[in-house]
C-alpha cells in the first residue's frame, strides 16, 4: 500500500487536532466549565467595567452631587411643582454629559501640572491608567451628549449652549491667568440652575439668577478652601490662587467672606419670594453647615479638608433641594 503524502499527513494531524479541541470545548461547556472562547469574553468585559470605573474616577463622577440637585431646584421652581419626566431626564442628561466634558478637559489641560504635584500625581492620566486620547474621545462624547439633551429642551437652551460650554471648559486655563479662578469655577457651577430654568419656562427672571449667586459664591468659598492644599505647590509652578497671593491666614478670611454672601443671598431670595418656613429651615441648616465647615480648618491645620470639603458641601445642595422643593409644593397647595 502506498505511504502517505507529507501534505496528506499534515492535513490528517490538523483534523485530528481540531476534533479534540471541539471535543474538549463541548466537555467544558457540558461539564459547566468556561470554553476559552468564554473566557476572553469574560475578560473583555471585565476590562470595559474597569476602564469605566477608572473613567468615572477621572471625572470624580460622585461629585457630580454638587450640582445636580440645584438644577433640580431650578427646574422645580420653575415649574412651580414638578416639571414634566421628559424635561428632567434631558435636564439630567445635559448636566451629566457638561460635567463629564468639563472634568474631562480640566485633567487633560493639568495632565503635566498633576504629574507634577504630589497630590494629584496618583491620577488616571499622568499614571497613563488612561490614555490622552481616550481623555479626547470621552470629552467629545460627551460635548455630543450635552448639545444632544440641550437640543431636546428648547431652542434657548440649544442656542446658549455654546456659552454654557466655553464657561464649563474654559475655568480650566484660568489658574494659569488669574487668582480668581475660584470665582470663574463658581460662575461654571452656577449656570446649572439658571439653565434649568430656561430649560422649562424659556425665560429668565431674578429668582434663578439668584439662586445662581449662591451657587456662585458657595462653590468660591469651597474651591478656596480646598486650594489651600497646594499653595506650596502653586507658588513653585507660577499657578495663580487665593492662597499662593494671600496665603492660607487671608484665604480662609476670603472664603468665609465668600460663604457669608451666599447666605445672604439664599434670604434675599426667600424674603423676595415669600416661601414658607421649609425653605427657612433649609437656609438655617445650611447656614450651620457652612459655619462648622469653617471651624473644622486651621490656617495651622488644614488635616480636616476632606470632612470640610467633602461632607459638608455635598449635604448643602442636597437639602436646598429638599427644602426649597418642599417649600415650592406646599406653597402651591395653599394657593
Amino acid at each position: 500500500m502506498r505511504a502517505p503524502l507529507k501534505h496528506e499527513t499534515f492535513l490528517a494531524s490538523s483534523l485530528t487536532v481540531g476534533l479534540r479541541t471541539r471535543t474538549a470545548l463541548t466537555t467544558y461547556e457540558g461539564e459547566g466549565i468556561a470554553a476559552p472562547r468564554d473566557l476572553l469574553q469574560s475578560f473583555a468585559l471585565a476590562g470595559f467595567f474597569q476602564k469605566f470605573k477608572t473613567t468615572l474616577e477621572m471625572i470624580k463622577f460622585e461629585h457630580t452631587l454638587f450640582a445636580l440637585p440645584f438644577a433640580f431646584l431650578g427646574a422645580i421652581m420653575a415649574a412651580n411643582g414638578l416639571p414634566t419626566w421628559r424635561q428632567l431626564l434631558w435636564i439630567t442628561v445635559a448636566m451629566v454629559g457638561a460635567r463629564s466634558a468639563a472634568m474631562t478637559f480640566n485633567r487633560i489641560a493639568d495632565r503635566e501640572i498633576d504629574a507634577q504635584n504630589p497630590r494629584t500625581a496618583n491620577r488616571e492620566l499622568p499614571t497613563g491608567k488612561l490614555t490622552v486620547g481616550f481623555a479626547w474621545l470621552f470629552m467629545y462624547v460627551s460635548i455630543g451628549v450635552f448639545l444632544l439633551a440641550s437640543y431636546s429642551l428648547n431652542w434657548i437652551t440649544f442656542a446658549l449652549s455654546p456659552v454654557a460650554l466655553f464657561f464649563v471648559l474654559g475655568y480650566s486655563y484660568a489658574k494659569r491667568y488669574t487668582a480668581f479662578a475660584h470665582l470663574l469655577l463658581g460662575l461654571a457651577l452656577a449656570i446649572s440652575p439658571s439653565a434649568a430654568w430656561i430649560a422649562v419656562r424659556g425665560d429668565l427672571t431674578e429668582v434663578p439668577i439668584l439662586l445662581s449667586l449662591f451657587v456662585l459664591m458657595w462653590t468660591a468659598g469651597f474651591d478656596v478652601l480646598y486650594a489651600c492644599q497646594d499653595l506650596d505647590f502653586d507658588r513653585r509652578a507660577g499657578l495663580r490662587s487665593i492662597p499662593a497671593r494671600f496665603g492660607i491666614k487671608h484665604s480662609l478670611l476670603i472664603a468665609k467672606l465668600f460663604h457669608f454672601q451666599a447666605f445672604i443671598v439664599l434670604l434675599v431670595l426667600y424674603l423676595m419670594i415669600g416661601m414658607s418656613w421649609y425653605a427657612l429651615a433649609g437656609i438655617i441648616v445650611v447656614g450651620v453647615l457652612l459655619i462648622y465647615q469653617h471651624t473644622l480648618l486651621k490656617p495651622h491645620d488644614l488635616s480636616r479638608m476632606n470632612a470640610a470639603f467633602f461632607t459638608t458641601n455635598a449635604f448643602v445642595s442636597v437639602i436646598l433641594l429638599f427644602t426649597f422643593g418642599a417649600a415650592v409644593f406646599v406653597d402651591k397647595i395653599g394657593q
